[in-house]
């Protein structure tokens, strides 16, 4: 098929993939509060049984559930070749509710955007790549290799249960390749890719000063426990925005002057990305004189994420709080190891005489760079050039975090992130959306990915043999 065909098709099938999208968005599936699991199981179930695939819930290790999705080759195809697609199916909590302009999950289309939660991470990714897969089977006649798809619904979670499904099942999910859940268009309305990720060490920090809350002129003579957090926290990183934990950088692999090259080319504009954000303040990177595009694929964080201790509510409340608790998430890169991050977190409060704040994992996962040179990044690459109107970009690891490092170590396989987002679509923040134009040209990639992927692989087994 030609593009002219392809976009032809696509344009065809839009209708019918937006309903079915703004029906699976409005499931408010939400891992982090239990919600709507098994109603979006049993949806997503039934958009893969329509388009003729099969499925298997697979929920005797605990956790959501994983599907599997499988479809066949079709008699014209390669059916030696298979490719894996990696989805979620839950989303990100909607809160703060005031924030949002629509319902975060009544699916509402204004201005050519679809707002609702999920809607760029992840489910409009997992319907596109369902559309792409009817056109082919209803146009073509059928698949051009075998398609698998592992569906999870625990990613925004950290995945807990994800790697004893990946390795009980690991020859179901066998493939020859993988494409991650997520892409988007960045501010210059390229395609962005990514070929790995960070990993992360997410931490919650508790202190205990008391068992109730106390009267605040208390404080003249009773040590405070927001106060002890605060102090702890900034232990471990300066004004300078440098982490000070010994330890921490231990083990970190050095990027190749290859992927230094790469990054180096990236796009980036510091104008557009204070304005996308309405930062009051410089970038960091500014005052350390290190170029932001290698500190968010290079460089290790340690964010605060969230505080809560004491009063919050509206006007005056004297109190001084028993306890204090922080959120902290540290993004690592590969060679980092998220246990040893959280030992030297509780080795530097000790050292620091904070020995009253303890330190609990909520989530670990280890980064993962795939091989950027191998011949599928080139084949997504190139099926990226014969349909979007820019030329793609290509980064060896994404600034976020996710299972991708099991993957990469149980299936031994090339991995490639692309998707249907845009650099405005507010992933995790209120009035999240997707623009439908996106949504669009990511079927008409992912048909014409499809359609030479089992080709491209073929030659590159040909180029090995001679």
């Amino acid at each position: 098929m030609n593009k002219v065909q392809v976009v032809s098709y696509v344009q065809e099938s839009l209708p019918e993939a937006i309903e079915k999208l703004k029906k699976y968005l409005s499931f408010p599936t939400v891992s982090a509060q239990h919600k709507a699991i098994p109603e979006t199981v049993d949806y997503v179930a039934h958009m893969i049984h329509e388009v003729g695939g099969e499925t298997q819930v697979l929920d005797d290790l605990g956790g959501n559930p994983v599907i599997y999705a499988c479809f066949a080759a079709g008699t014209e195809g390669d059916a030696s070749k298979t490719l894996l697609y990696y989805n979620h199916y839950d989303v990100q909590p909607p809160e703060p509710f005031n924030e949002w302009n629509t319902e975060p999950f009544d699916p509402t289309v204004i201005d050519g955007k679809l707002y609702a939660r999920g809607a760029a991470d992840n489910k409009g990714d997992l319907v596109a790549r369902l559309t792409a897969i009817q056109i082919l089977q209803q146009k073509k006649g059928g698949l051009p290799c075998n398609i698998k798809f592992l569906i999870e619904g625990e990613e925004e979670i950290g995945s807990p249960n994800l790697e004893p499904y990946l390795r009980k099942y690991k020859e179901l999910f066998a493939a020859d390749a993988c494409i991650w859940e997520f892409g988007g268009k960045d501010e210059a309305e390229h395609i962005s890719m990514v070929a790995g990720i960070k990993g992360m060490a997410y931490l919650e920090l508790t202190c205990v000063g008391a068992d109730i809350d106390m009267h605040s002129s208390v404080g003249a003579y009773v040590d405070n426990a927001a106060w002890r957090l605060v102090q702890a926290l900034a232990s471990m990183k300066n004004q300078q925005n440098e982490i000070l934990v010994e330890g921490f950088f231990d083990g970190i692999e050095e990027p190749t002057e290859d992927e230094k090259k790469v990054v180096s080319e990236l796009p980036f504009s510091e104008e557009a990305t204070a304005q996308l954000y309405g930062l009051k303040r410089p970038l960091i990177t500014e005052a350390k004189g290190v170029d932001p595009r290698e500190a968010m694929v290079f460089h290790p964080t340690m964010t605060i994420c969230g505080l809560d201790s004491g009063y919050t509510g509206e006007g005056a409340k004297t109190v001084l709080p028993k306890n204090a608790k922080a959120k902290v998430d540290c993004r690592l890169v590969p060679g980092q190891d998220p246990q040893h991050i959280l030992k030297c977190i509780e080795n530097h409060l000790a050292k620091h005489g904070f020995t009253d704040i303890s330190v609990t994992m909520i989530n670990g996962q280890k980064a993962y760079r795939s091989d950027f040179h191998h011949p599928f990044v080139a084949h997504v690459l190139d099926s990226a050039r014969d349909i979007y109107d820019k030329e793609p970009v290509l980064a060896p690891n994404a600034a976020g975090t996710g299972p991708m490092f099991i993957f990469g170590e149980e299936l031994k396989l090339p991995v490639v992130s692309t998707g249907v987002g845009w650099v405005g679509c507010k992933v995790h923040a209120p009035n999240e959306s997707i623009r439908l134009k996106d949504f669009e040209d990511g079927i008409a990639h992912m048909v014409v990915m499809l359609s030479g992927f089992a080709n491209a692989l073929s030659a590159q087994e040909k180029e090995i043999e001679a």
